[in-house]
Parts: C-alpha cells; structure tokens; sequence
C-alpha cells in the first residue's frame, strides 16, 4: 500500500489475472491505485522486498518485523452487538460488546484510508470437509500479510474458481490505520472487530499476522456449533495405519501443540485448529503457525527444516545481516517468534487435511508451579472439567504485555479468547463425542518438574514424547495407576523410558511439604477459577475437580 510515488512495481503487469468477477466494490472499496488479486508466494515475496516489508534469509524464508506488536492484542478485539446474534454469545472478557455505529464509523475511515492505495487481496477457504468449507476474501495492506494467508489456508484450485469467488466473511487488514479511542470506544490505537451480521472482521495498528488466522477461528467457534460440529483449538495426527486412530492435542501456544503432534510415526493432519463432525476430524487450515524460540534440528528436525525453506514466513526471528543465518534461540524481539508455512511443508502430513473419529485426547498444560503429573489418565468427566477450566502457563509473549516469565492462567476450552459461546456450549459437545466414540483421555503436563519456574527444569521433550507413545499406542492400558489425592485423576507407576522422579514429580522436589503447599494451592485456584462456569455446567462436571 505503500507506493506514494506510483512506481511500477514488479507485479504491477499481472495484479489483475486472477481478479474475481465480484470485486472489491462489494466491500465499499474504490479509488484505489491498484489492487493486486491473489499473487502466488514468489510474487508477494517480491512485492515484500520491493516495499521494504523485510528481508529474505539464508534458504529462501522471507523474516517480517511486526513491529511494536509481537503477540495478540487481546484486549483490543471487541465483537459488534447484534440483536441476531447477542443471544448466542458469552459476553465478558473474552467478548467485549461493540456498537454497531462505532463499527461502521470505524470502517468508513479506513476505506478513506486506501484511497490512491495499493491492496492485496487473497481469496481462500477455511474448512477442509467441504460440508463445512467457508470462503473467506481477505483485503490487506501488506504483501507479506497476503503470503501469510496463503500459507495459513486452503487455496482455490483453477482460474475458474477464482474469478467465480464470492466471500462468506472478509477481513480488511490495515496496520497503518489507527483508531481514535477517544472517538471510537476502542481500548486503544489498536483493534480488532468482529460482526457477525456484516460478515466482516477490520483490523488495525497491528502487524502481528496471528490476528489475522484467530479471528477466522472465532468465527468459527461461533457458527460451527450451532450446527453441532464441535470446533476446537487443539493440533491432530493419526496412526497411519488406521484412519479412525485420530488423537487430538488441545492446548494454548507454547504448550506443545505444533511440537508433538509433528511425530515422524504419524501422520499429521493439522498444527493448531480442528473441527469434530460426525464425519470425523478435518483442519480448519491449509498451514502451520509454529512457535520457533530455541528450536533444535535434533527434537523437532520437521518444523527446523521449515525455518530454511522459501515460502516459508518467519516473524520476529532476528538474522546475520551479512550471512543472512538466522539465529532461532535469540529472543532479543521476543520470545513469540514464528513461522508459517504450508502444510505440505511437513512429509508425513495428510494431504486431505481430515481423518476419521479420535482413540485419544491429550489435555496440554504447562505447569509453572512444577507439581502437575508429566501423564495422568481422565475419566470423561473430570476431562470435561479439565476441558473447561484449560489450566497453564502463557509462555513467551504470546500476547502483548507478557514478559518473559510463565504467567499462571485459567483459558476456557484451552483457547478462552477466541471461544464466543459460553465454555459449556464447548463441553457438551466435546462430551458426547468422548462418550459415542469411546475416547481414552489424558492430562500432559509439558511443564516444570523438580520445583517451580526457576528452581526446577522444563520436562524433557524426551520424555513427553515416550509417554505419548505408550498412551496412543496403548502401553500405559497395562500399567499399574495409583489415584492423586487432591485432583483424583490416575497416574501410571511406570513407563517405558521415563524415570520414577518424572513421572512422581513429588520426589523430585527438594521439600516435601513445600511441594504439597503449591499442589494444594493451585487446587484452590482451580476451584476458583470454576466458579465463573457454575451456572450452566452440570453439577458431575463440578464434582470432577479437586477435593482438598
């Protein structure tokens, strides 16, 4: 959009070719200086570099600097208040009403903004089980941006079904356009806002692309439901010689999500956003989105791989300005930094991008205070309660405002902000599909063991990747369990190549009693934290939790 002085830029020639018949005027945007229609990623990336957007680095990546957002901005996403749909949505923190004026006032501004302006337009679906496929349009101000949506969703395959796109949802994407809060209720410069009833999501004052794919999930946490499909924030593989032994991995960033379900046994069907039909699992994209501080070729050699790889988009990794090596375990921009690719970047992955029904569920938390088992076994409801309550630690500045430190935290369905119904809506559907198809479930704790956040040491990958295979394979059915006394889950005795001081972490800690003082404490927090879904969630849920 950046192009003040009209030069010639190196798709100006081709901007058009794969123009849709239902044009931008649909969406009140005219008068500009060109837009440039769903260019491939050799072409954006040259736009990229051309508009001093970022660099390309050693194997072809192209490396963007958000800038001064370098996580989500949580607190500036608001969802527009509509008699059509208010009934429907769990107002509070996480969806903080927005009035319907304000919103067009807002919209108004920003299409005086792209006046004499260049945009990028990519039109892409969401949904890889074409009974619930979406086409989405999305309008953006960068040419990095319009490569990130390429990678992150499922492309149209023929200049047929280009030029005969029409949008569901659009998302119009300006990080140069600021609001006025004072003028606007927004809580800031910055925002992100959801209507339902235009079909639309605007974005401004942020750069971070994670906006862009999580607001596409909070729409579909909203419409997938009420047509009974349960849509969930969790990563999926599946044995690939069984379609219907599908496992799910819920949890937020940095619990492991992207890490284990990349397993070179399996076969991966997607990194972070699944729906459940009756039909069974499929990807909600046609991309990964992978936290990438500290990543080893030796531990995750899939993913590393990625990082050296054109096509690949890598947020905020700092670089050799003369070798143009980057440097993966340099957090100085942050420690959120990512990378987005295709899924086909990934060997072992499912082309399709859908599977049968889950054997297993795997719960991910991260535990800061180093008292959560690495494994535990769930009955359904104590994993519903689990489910609900979606317990860990925020690592790594995945939103803006957090600093280096895990910071304790409750996120309802392990994905609280991007969740519009109220957590049970989740829960119930979740629980019938546990119980029809029989479900193992399990709690991981990919945490701290040994005592808290600098005193213990994070549990080796090592280790959670033996316990996850003798769970999905079905050696932990032949162990002995004994029950925890405060949250009454079982936890196995012994497993293959796993020490007795992971899998008890009360032996590893220095202080017994100290130990059993933090356990009964984060109990406390979880009884707590429960009381905000009382109303509405059936009392064996409740009865699930701990007992102190």
């Amino acid at each position: 959009m950046n192009n003040s002085k009209m030069i010639n830029t190196p798709a100006e020639t081709i901007a058009q070719t794969r123009k849709a018949d239902h044009s931008l005027t649909n969406h009140g945007v005219d008068n500009l200086r060109l837009a440039y229609w769903n260019l491939t990623a050799e072409a954006l990336v040259e736009e990229a570099v051309f508009r001093n957007e970022g660099k390309i680095v050693s194997g072809g990546p192209f490396v963007a600097n958000t800038g001064a957002h370098k996580g989500r901005s949580s607190n500036d996403k608001f969802v527009v208040k509509h008699s059509d749909s208010e009934g429907n949505i769990w107002w509070g923190t996480y969806n903080r009403p927005f009035d319907q004026e304000k919103f067009e006032g807002i919209y108004g501004r920003m299409l005086g903004f792209m006046q004499d302006k260049d945009v990028f337009i990519q039109d892409v679906y969401v949904g890889a089980d074409e009974a619930y496929r979406m086409p989405i349009r999305f309008v953006t101000e960068f040419a990095w941006h319009s490569h990130f949506v390429r990678n992150m969703f499922i492309l149209p395959k023929s200049q047929e079904e280009y030029k005969n796109f029409i949008p569901e949802f659009t998302v119009v994407d300006l990080p140069s356009f600021k609001a006025n809060p004072t003028v606007d209720g927004t809580n800031s410069e910055t925002f992100i806002l959801l209507s339902f009833e235009k079909k639309m999501i605007i974005v401004g004052n942020t750069a971070y692309a994670g906006e862009l794919k999580k607001s596409i999930f909070t729409i579909l946490n909203y419409l997938l439901p009420l047509q009974g499909v349960l849509s969930m924030h969790c990563s999926a593989n599946v044995n690939p010689n069984d379609n219907d032994d599908v496992a799910l991995f819920f949890g937020l960033s940095g619990t492991g999500k992207t890490t284990l379900s990349a397993d070179h046994s399996r076969r991966l069907i997607g990194d972070d956003e699944h729906g459940w039909s009756d039909k069974g699992v499929f990807n909600f994209e046609g991309g990964c989105y992978a936290k990438v501080i500290g990543l080893s070729e030796a531990a995750e050699p899939q993913i590393y791989a990625t990082t050296k790889r054109f096509g690949t988009v890598l947020e905020n990794v700092p670089f050799d300005t003369v070798t143009r090596m980057v440097d993966l375990n340099d957090d100085s921009l942050t420690e959120n930094t990512r990378a987005s690719y295709p899924l086909e970047f990934i060997d072992n992955a499912v082309p399709e991008k859908k599977a049968g029904h889950p054997k297993n569920i795997i719960l991910l938390t991260c535990d800061a205070n180093g008292v959560m088992p690495p494994i535990s076994r769930l009955t359904s409801n104590q994993a519903l309660y689990q489910f609900i309550s979606g317990y860990t630690a925020k690592v790594g500045g995945t939103e803006v405002g957090m600093g280096k430190e895990p910071s304790l935290t409750f996120s309802a369905c392990f994905g609280g902000p991007f969740m519009v119904h109220h957590p049970y809506k989740y829960a119930e559907l979740l629980k019938d599909k546990i119980e029809r198809y029989k479900v193992n479930c399990w709690l991981v704790n990919t945490g701290w063991v040994g005592g808290p956040y600098g005193v213990g040491k994070r549990i080796s990958i090592k280790y959670t990747r033996a316990l996850l295979t003798a769970a999905l394979t079905g050696k932990l059915n032949t162990v002995k369990y004994k029950k925890d006394p405060i949250f009454g889950f079982e936890v196995p005795m012994s497993c293959p190549d796993v020490p007795a001081e992971v899998l008890d972490p009360s032996i590893s800690w220095a202080n017994k009693a100290d130990y059993d003082k933090r356990y009964k404490d984060l109990a406390s927090r979880f009884i707590q934290n429960f009381e905000k879904f009382a109303e509405g969630t059936p009392q064996e849920i409740i009865d699930a939790g701990p007992k102190i």
